[in-house]
């Protein structure tokens, strides 16, 4: 629970308006689960940057700010704090005069830390405030040493490793509980020389290459073999970012190295394999999916990262608005029928599902899922992972379910007709089917579902919903602009006139450290739910083509994609750029 002084530090930020009085809130609930500072909660859901969060800091505790890279402290300071304290509590000793010691914290209104500090170094503590991320910074540089406890980052694992002075594997570069890091494997290199899976330099890299995507937010891992070349990429808020490349002649030991963890044949080279492992991050677990498929030049993997801890839940916090929230939560807690949502692949269907079933998640309920792979575990709730290989597919998983007496199933995509037709017999018997799709559109569901061969009269009594979305790259809050709009950029939009007002403000983020110099930072959702009245099942019934149809979903209240997305950028959420890349015009 957040504490009477992060209440008031809270308070201060939407005084300043810098968050306002519902995302105070919202960050609150989220604190009770993850038992973090408020302050840490409030950066990491995007809604203040370290920046404000300092000067917030600073104003109500009357503690100065500095900047530890711009410091070069002394070792004999740094030795007052042991660094297993320092790496714990994110903390650095910067200065020690006679019997007082100044110690820089993100989060100085600790108290319980600073009497913990005074006990131990018997010396008047001085906090000063500094960015987490500064903190992190110098501990590695000032506390990497031999056995690796700062944890050196990969460009220093590369470094030491085209120097051939790479030292033993290190344990704490992560918490593996999956990862043997001391055992012995002979891959057999395909060449001379060609470096053995268990090298500790390998052992080291892939550790390294995991914990830098980790501490970036990514959501996929790339590891890409060209001939010349083996290319390392991070998937940061739906953008691939080249990283430094790991040298080629590592290749097929790195891949190896990951296969192993996966579980993988590693003599198996031809055929496309697929996998998971599990590691612990400062004491939470983190599940990896590894996917491996052969290409010309070797085996490219992509690592699908799934941290539960930044599973978000809240439906405000997946960006829908108010209107567009009230319209799902009336669709979902209805006692049967079907709800669909669609859209590409990475364009958050799975993380709504979620928020869906935590949503109506309920003792007196008996909700099942067939998930091909169940990615998040959530408590109360009957997950089955589908296994094809086996004959459990989810047509099979749903003909089970239903001899379970079920309130609520989530089937993980509807992708074929028997998979179809029995989710429909099962939303028409009294039971509620929630699902996902592959369209464009919310519209374009109805043709997909009669293109699969369901009846049309089917479809009108079973379905009660379906929705589409995108994820849109949120403006960096720290480095955000407003301007006047160009014509061009209105009309790009297609916006009418009478929306055309002189105040009209448009943003974009001008670029800064914290965004990495993109000018965005994290993403939000850009839904369309289209709810099925009357005057659609009539359009259903007379197989009136996509378009009609979603002239008559507009006409019964659903807003568009890029009229949502339109709104998000009058609020400055996100682009004209990214509104155009996501959404097609009306």
């Amino acid at each position: 629970m957040a504490t009477a002084m992060e209440r008031r530090l809270g308070e201060m930020l939407v005084k300043d308006k810098v968050i306002t009085s519902e995302e105070l809130e919202s960050a609150i609930k989220q604190q009770e689960s993850t038992r973090r500072s408020l302050g840490h909660v409030l950066v990491e859901m995007g809604l203040t940057s370290e920046w404000e969060m300092a000067a917030a800091l600073g104003k109500q505790l009357n503690v100065p700010f500095i900047t530890l890279s711009h410091y070069e402290i002394d070792a004999q300071v740094l030795s007052t704090i042991p660094v297993d304290i320092v790496r714990k509590y994110k903390i650095v000793p910067v200065d020690k005069t006679g019997d007082t010691l100044t110690i820089a914290l993100s989060d100085p209104s600790n108290i319980y830390l600073l009497d913990e500090l005074k006990l131990l170094t018997k010396n008047e503590i001085i906090p000063v405030i500094s960015f987490e991320s500064d903190i992190v910074e110098a501990i590695a540089r000032y506390y990497t040493s031999a056995d690796g406890s700062g944890g050196p980052n990969i460009d220093e694992a590369l470094k030491e490793i085209s120097d051939g002075d790479m030292k033993a594997a290190v344990k704490e570069a992560l918490d593996l509980d999956a990862m043997d890091l001391e055992a012995s494997f002979d891959m057999g290199g395909d060449s001379e020389g060609e470096a053995e899976v268990n090298d500790a330099p390998v052992i080291q890299l892939v550790n390294m290459i995991i914990s830098e995507a980790i501490k970036m937010g990514a959501s996929d891992i790339h590891i890409e073999p060209y001939e010349k070349k083996l290319r390392l990429r991070y998937r940061v808020d739906g953008v691939l970012n080249e990283m430094t490349n790991p040298p080629k002649k590592f290749q097929n030991a790195i891949i190896s190295r990951i296969k192993i963890l996966s579980e993988l044949d590693i003599a198996e080279k031809r055929l496309p394999q697929d996998g998971r492992f599990r590691v612990k991050v400062q004491g939470r677990p983190i599940d990896f999916r590894v996917s491996s498929c052969p290409i010309v030049h070797g085996e490219k993997v992509v690592m699908r990262i799934l941290d539960q801890g930044n599973l978000m839940l809240n439906l405000e916090d997946l960006g829908f608005e108010p209107h567009i929230k009230e319209k799902f939560e009336k669709s979902i807690l209805q006692p049967y029928g079907m709800c669909l949502i669609t859209g590409p692949t990475g364009s958050g269907k799975s993380t709504t599902l979620y928020s869906a079933l935590s949503r109506i998640n309920d003792p007196t309920k008996n909700i099942s899922t067939i998930e091909d792979p169940v990615e998040y575990n959530l408590l109360g709730i009957n997950q089955v992972n589908a296994k094809p290989e086996i004959g459990l597919d989810f047509a099979k998983g749903l003909k089970a379910f239903l001899r379970q007496d079920p309130d609520i199933i989530m089937v993980g995509e509807v992708r074929d007709l028997e998979t179809a037709e029995i989710s429909i017999k099962a939303a028409l018997t009294g039971h509620l089917v929630l699902s996902t799709i592959h369209t464009n559109d919310a519209p374009s569901t109805v043709q997909r579902l009669m293109n699969m061969g369901v009846e049309d009269f089917l479809i009108t009594a079973a379905l009660i919903m379906v929705q589409a979305q995108r994820l849109a790259r949120r403006i960096c809050k720290n480095c955000r602009q407003e301007y006047i709009p160009e014509l061009a950029e209105t009309r790009l939009l297609e916006m009418a006139d009478e929306d055309r007002t002189p105040d009209l403000r448009f943003y974009h983020g001008r670029g800064c450290d914290i965004c990495r110099q993109s000018g965005y930072k994290g993403r939000t959702g850009l839904y369309e739910v289209m709810i099925v009245t009357d005057s659609l099942r009539d359009g259903i019934m007379a197989h009136l083509p996509t378009n009609q149809l979603k002239k008559l979903a507009i006409e019964s209240g659903m807003e568009s994609m890029r009229a949502a997305a339109i709104r998000k950028v009058i609020q400055g959420a996100t682009t004209v750029a990214q509104t155009v890349e996501l959404t097609v015009a009306d």
